[in-house]
């Protein structure tokens, strides 16, 4: 919540036109209520997750991985 106040005034930048300034935003600015703004942050991720991977579906040359079926203790080796 600090962060988006101390961006209030930078609100209109194209960067801060995304999900979850824009409903902070209306909420700081008294347009909505805060578990309204909340609510509308779930929504609106959800539905640009979905877009994302409708996108990213069209894409034939993209390889979907399962990260659910891979070993992450081969990743001890890059940190």
């Amino acid at each position: 919540m600090e962060e988006v106040k101390r961006l209030l005034p930078y609100k209109h930048l194209n960067a801060l036109q995304t999900v979850g300034y824009t409903e902070i935003f209306d909420y700081l600015d008294g347009k909505t209520s805060l578990k309204d703004a909340i609510e509308l942050i779930k929504t609106n991720t959800r539905q640009y997750a979905k877009r994302q991977v409708t996108w990213f579906k069209k894409d034939k040359d993209i390889n979907w991985i399962d990260a659910r079926s891979i070993d992450l203790s081969v990743l001890s080796r890059f940190v």
